[in-house]
């Protein structure tokens, strides 16, 4: 059963029971108040407890287990394991680490895809007290002999549901294996589907369940709406929506294929545009990122692959072009707005054979996506009309896509 966290506006880090070299450097970097997981999840973590956190993505989970382990890991003379995704998000959990570890002495080593592997191997040699990476990397490292985790104190999974969600389930069973069965574990997700619970019940101990938001909760903020359309016409209702909203737009693909091709549009119609998926380089990558964050491009294309490492600020819109796979991801695309307490706005473009998928939404999230009418749609254009954008749906009538069968 969900109770919600009750947090006192008072309340500081102090409270919580952290270092105090580590409280001075969260003033150094403006951080006062801490957020509802890191309220629950650090006093927890402090204590050694294994953790189950569950929580909304852009609410602060990063520091909720760093903070654990930048001040419990000096003293017990091992070395932490972080697990994410994404190279994206271990390259952001790896900024947040590098704001501290240096007042403690702490080496870091990143184990991602598209990076360089010597440098990854240098790093190793070092021996650091902290690695962060992907289930695929640490895989490599580990059956090339590089990496051994037999002094593993600490372990977090971080976006565990979506390792699973991505195929990841071998590996992590793997890296479990690997490490010692004494250990401390934090596993965080924005959803708790049944095979997180199974890697709870077979890997952890009594963990504690720090649950801010139930599973499947969507940001507060968050304005969501349907857009019932022919496949062929998505592109004329991106198009009327771009020039509708002024701000920066997120845009989600199915696929990697997908996202390509609506980039392509995007720039056809004069907007600004990059795209970020599993075919694009890390460098790639980091280009589209910081030219998303800077402003330089006004709309980013991903897939739910890329889109993990993606924590933006004000951004006003989150298109789904493509009802997601998994409702699931439907919750972590519309988190990437209204983050830190801002107002956003979600609209996902459906055909009408896609009533189920909306369904399972709405079951996840409990609650009805409003169905809107379409607005007026531009001229239709050639470069538009790409062999992506028809099915076999096109020739049913305008009217039938307005009505609800969900």
């Amino acid at each position: 059963m969900y109770s919600k966290v009750v947090i006192n506006p008072q309340s500081d880090f102090s409270s919580l029971g952290v270092d105090q070299k580590i409280l001075d450097q969260l003033k150094r970097l403006n951080i006062h108040t801490p957020t509802p997981i890191q309220h629950k999840a650090i006093p927890v973590g402090l204590e050694g407890k294994d953790i189950i956190g569950i929580a909304q993505t852009g609410t602060g989970k990063t520091l909720a287990f760093a903070i654990p382990i930048l001040q419990r890991l000096p003293s017990l003379k091992g070395r932490a394991l972080i697990i994410l995704p994404t190279r994206e998000l271990a390259l952001q959990v790896e900024e947040t680490f590098r704001k501290f570890t240096a007042m403690f002495g702490l080496r870091i080593a990143v184990l991602i895809g598209g990076a360089s592997i010597g440098r990854q191997i240098s790093d190793l040699r070092t021996k650091p007290q902290i690695i962060i990476g992907t289930p695929g990397r640490i895989i490599d490292h580990l059956k090339q002999k590089i990496l051994h985790l037999n002094d593993v104190k600490m372990l977090v999974l971080d976006e565990a549901d979506r390792m699973l969600d991505m195929g990841f389930a071998p590996q992590i069973r793997q890296i479990l294996i690997s490490v010692p069965k004494d250990r401390h574990t934090m596993l965080f997700s924005a959803t708790m589907p049944d095979n997180i619970v199974k890697i709870a019940t077979m890997h952890m101990k009594l963990p504690v369940r720090v649950e801010i938001a139930r599973s499947g909760t969507t940001p507060e903020r968050v304005e969501q709406e349907v857009f019932i359309i022919r496949a062929n016409e998505k592109n004329r209702l991106l198009e009327a929506l771009l020039t509708q909203y002024k701000g920066s737009v997120l845009v989600f693909s199915r696929t990697k294929f997908g996202a390509k091709r609506i980039c392509a549009v995007l720039k056809h119609m004069g907007f600004t545009a990059a795209e970020i998926h599993s075919n694009r380089s890390l460098s790639q990558r980091r280009e589209a990122l910081q030219g998303f964050q800077t402003g330089r491009y006004r709309v980013l294309v991903a897939t739910d692959i890329a889109a993990r490492g993606i924590d933006v600020k004000g951004i006003e819109l989150v298109i789904n072009y493509d009802v997601p796979e998994f409702a699931e991801d439907y919750v972590h695309r519309i988190g990437r707005t209204a983050r830190a307490g801002h107002a956003g706005r979600a609209i996902t473009f459906a055909t009408p054979d896609q009533s189920h998928k909306i369904r399972h939404i709405e079951r996840l999230i409990r609650g009805v996506l409003k169905v809107s009418k379409l607005p007026l749609l531009p001229p239709d254009r050639p470069f538009l009309k790409m062999p992506h954008d028809f099915s076999h749906n096109r020739g049913q009538r305008h009217n039938s896509y307005r009505k609800r069968k969900f």
